[in-house]
């Protein structure tokens, strides 16, 4: 009888053993497999507003509360026709894109002095049919 008792414990303790094992596998993390780095975000963040500030030494616009960076890759323009800083006037409104630098700082990608042209429309999102 004893030994009987013995066998089916046993044999109960060898049939959990894998579900335990399995258990304890997925609260680990895996040591072997390495984590997918972070992926940047690599389009522009849009903005409008008036221009409150032009620093042309540092070559920063403020619009509102934020301070854009003005680097050589910025893409400026003024009723629809290239520009560059010293086209910028206090007061005017002011719409483009920018990126979040490492550093923090805003980066200009692109920038439209004075109002939106009159050919110049706003792009449409795609109407998905329902």
């Amino acid at each position: 009888m004893l030994r009987l008792a013995g066998l089916g414990l046993l044999s109960a303790a060898i049939a959990l053993a894998p579900a335990q094992v399995r258990a304890q596998d997925s609260q680990q993390p895996d040591a072997g497999k390495k984590e997918a780095p972070a992926k940047k975000k690599s389009g522009s963040l849009p903005f409008n507003g008036k221009v409150g500030a032009i620093d042309k030494t540092a070559k920063i616009i403020t619009v509102g509360e934020r301070k854009f960076q003005v680097t050589s890759e910025t893409k400026m323009t003024k009723a629809g026709k290239p520009a560059i800083l010293d086209d910028a006037v206090v007061g005017e409104e002011v719409a483009g894109a920018y990126r979040k630098a490492d550093d923090g700082k805003l980066n200009l990608t692109s920038v439209r002095f004075g109002p939106r042209p009159e050919g110049e429309k706003k792009k449409k999102k795609p109407q998905t049919a329902e």
